[in-house]
């Protein structure tokens, strides 16, 4: 399964597209005799039936987190392309993908109360981690910033609803489910793609569509628990979708990224582990990825410390093999800064294994 990111839309392609598409607790024994007496009792109650929830329950939690969260969520023009952003505080900062701004600097905003377009400047832009940060030129009265829920709490099964602008279409909503986390996937760079390799995503059913990058992957509480950035798509099906595989950058991610570039302008504790190499995937006389070779190596940095010079063919980190650039970053990605692991290389024909401290990205 290959996975391409869900990209802002081209505005000249709006209309064609619509058109194509109609997607046992303990208990403690310290207490007196009649508190154990009334634990006993208590405990011999039967237990209680807890009602399912109706049709017209679920349906008012739905309309209720909506009405709650989409003023929230704002479409983001960059150039010809659209995409979706997510108010983050009441001054005016908006958080989205870093492949929603791409390369402008000026942006044009629209929210869901309000037919007016603002502007906005980019504040800085995260392609490692595929988020950015832009801040609106004027805020508007009674803009409104979502609230972000702890992402590591996040459970399969969970019902989340997805809100952004899908094919050109602002203020839209999908429902599903979250359907894995701690899901690492790298993302291309191809049209317009980062290249980044980002861990612990939701994977989630909602639909994922062109345009719904930057918006928000939302809880029935009415909390972000994610941005959604990519959808899976299918070899099978010429690249096409792949229905019902969308992904998310979890919203803890999210919230220390847009702190330090609210904070600083910029990342100053990305909390991403590195080699300190240049490479390339090399491949062997099959024409199979076969490894990735060191072409630079970053001076004091972890590979440099360790030996590792350029030329080597890095085949291992700790018990991943390695054998594309894209495989390193993954194995990479459930590292941390500071960890100590091992790195397999080839040089000269001959296999080596060196103990590294890894750097940070």
């Amino acid at each position: 399964m290959d996975v391409t990111r869900s990209r802002a839309l081209r505005l000249l392609g709006v209309a064609a597209l619509c058109c194509a598409l109609a997607p046992v607790a303990g208990c403690s024994g310290g207490g007196s005799s009649g508190e154990q007496e009334k634990t006993t009792a208590q405990a011999a109650q039967p237990a209680q039936a807890v009602a399912p929830m109706s049709g017209n329950d679920l349906q008012n939690a739905y309309q209720r987190v909506i009405k709650d969260v989409l003023p929230s969520v704002v479409q983001i023009q960059a150039g010809s392309d659209l995409g979706s952003g997510i108010v983050y505080d009441d001054k005016g900062s908006i958080v989205t993908n870093a492949h929603v701004v791409g390369d402008s600097k000026t942006f044009k905003v629209t929210t869901v109360n309000s037919e007016d377009v603002l502007t906005a400047g980019l504040v800085y832009s995260y392609p490692d981690q595929d988020l950015a940060v832009i801040k609106l030129d004027k805020v508007p009265s009674g803009l409104k910033a979502a609230a972000f829920a702890d992402s590591s709490k996040a459970q399969v099964g969970q019902i989340v609803l997805a809100m952004g602008s899908p094919l050109g279409l602002s203020s839209s909503v999908t429902q599903g489910i979250v359907s894995a986390t701690g899901r690492t996937v790298s993302e291309g760079r191809t049209d317009g793609g980062t290249g980044a390799t980002i861990a612990n995503m939701v994977q989630t059913s909602a639909a994922i569509n062109p345009g719904n990058s930057g918006g928000a992957l939302v809880n029935l509480d009415g909390q972000v628990i994610g941005i959604p950035t990519l959808a899976a798509t299918d070899p099978a099906l010429g690249n096409g979708a792949a229905p019902g595989i969308g992904f998310a950058i979890p919203s803890s991610m999210v919230r220390t990224v847009a702190d330090q570039i609210i904070r600083s302008g910029k990342v100053t504790d990305s909390g991403r582990a590195a080699l300190g190499i240049t490479g390339r995937t090399v491949v062997d006389s099959g024409y199979q990825a076969a490894g990735v070779a060191v072409v630079a190596v970053k001076s004091g940095g972890a590979a440099d410390k360790a030996g590792i010079v350029a030329g080597d063919v890095i085949t291992g980190l700790g018990d991943t093999a390695v054998t594309t650039i894209t495989s390193l970053a993954e194995a990479l990605a459930a590292q941390k800064p500071g960890d100590r692991t091992s790195v397999t290389f080839t040089r000269n024909g001959g296999q080596k294994k060196v103990e590294v401290t890894l750097g940070e990205q």
